[in-house]
Order: C-alpha cells, then sequence, then structure tokens
C-alpha cells in the first residue's frame, strides 16, 4: 500500500521535479533497465556521493523491483543534482543498512527506511570515470 502511493504519486513528482532542476540535493534518480521489459526505469533515491561511489539504501530489498532489475543488469545510470553519471551497482546484503543510513546522515530517509522498509539493503554504485 505505502509503495504503490511511494510509486503513482510520490516518484512521478521528484522525477519532474528533477527534470525542473529543483530536486532536493538528498534525492536522487536511480535509472535501471527493466528486467523483463527492456525499457528505461527511473526511481528516486535517497543516496550520498563520496568519491567516485554512490551509497543508498533500498527500503525493501530485494523486494524493490529496481533491486531487481541491477540483479539482472547492474549497469546503471544515477542522476545527482543536475549531473549525470554511469556507474556499476553493487548490492551489499551483508552491510547493516540502518547503519548506513546514520552514516550517510540523511535523517528524512533513515527514518523512511527504519519505519516502513521490510528488508532494508545498502546498494553501493561505482562510478564511471
Amino acid at each position: 500500500m505505502i509503495s504503490d502511493i511511494a510509486k503513482y504519486t510520490a516518484n512521478p513528482v521528484f522525477i519532474t521535479l528533477s527534470n525542473l532542476g529543483v530536486l532536493p540535493s538528498s534525492i536522487s534518480i536511480l535509472q535501471t533497465v527493466g528486467r523483463k521489459s527492456g525499457r528505461i526505469r527511473r526511481v528516486p533515491v535517497g543516496g550520498v556521493k563520496k568519491g567516485n561511489t554512490i551509497w543508498l539504501v533500498s527500503e525493501h530489498g530485494y523486494q524493490a523491483a529496481y533491486v531487481q532489475n541491477i540483479i539482472a543488469d547492474p549497469h546503471v545510470k544515477i542522476k545527482v543534482g543536475r549531473k549525470l553519471y554511469s556507474g556499476t551497482a553493487h548490492l551489499m546484503p551483508e552491510d547493516d543498512p540502518l547503519e548506513r543510513t546514520r552514516i550517510m546522515g540523511l535523517k528524512i530517509n533513515g527514518a523512511v527506511v527504519r519505519t516502513i522498509g521490510k528488508a532494508p539493503m545498502t546498494i553501493r554504485i561505482e562510478l564511471e570515470p
């Protein structure tokens, strides 16, 4: 239910804000290739860029469609601010996602993960030079 609300209401708003260049700095747009459709899929995510790495936490872990897409094809693009990066996503089920949100310093994202997360998982994206 909550994931449907996000998918059909909040996500399109964040993607539109990103297209307008007014998305909050704590939100990035992750682009994957649909594992079944082959179409480009975009989803807003909370993440932090550190050097050539972007860290994010999926609230629903393996159940998230974008995580399933990453399993099928780990090559992703991610828009941070107005810049679009290419990279390779790595699932990190051994990492502590709640501790990762604390380290990332994204209080709202961390609260969302703790509140609605069913099986949160850390994702590391290594950016191409």
